[in-house]
């Protein structure tokens, strides 16, 4: 592993494990080079999380 971690590029669709591409196209740093290839997944859980959590704390939820 590279001394930043790990890192999805956006631009080139890529992981890579040190800081070629400018940080507003990168998603990272991760821990290893399987959680970077998974950037785009765990980034739609982290948001609908997130988008579960505001509903609740809105009442906008179901329950």
């Amino acid at each position: 592993m590279g001394e930043d971690g790990w890192w999805y590029c956006l631009t080139h669709n890529t992981v890579e494990n040190t800081r070629r591409c400018r940080g507003a196209d990168r998603l990272g740093p991760y821990p290893d080079r399987e959680s970077a290839e998974r950037a785009l997944e765990l980034a739609r859980e982290k948001t609908k999380a997130a988008d579960e959590a505001d509903r609740k704390w809105r009442g906008d939820d179901d329950d």
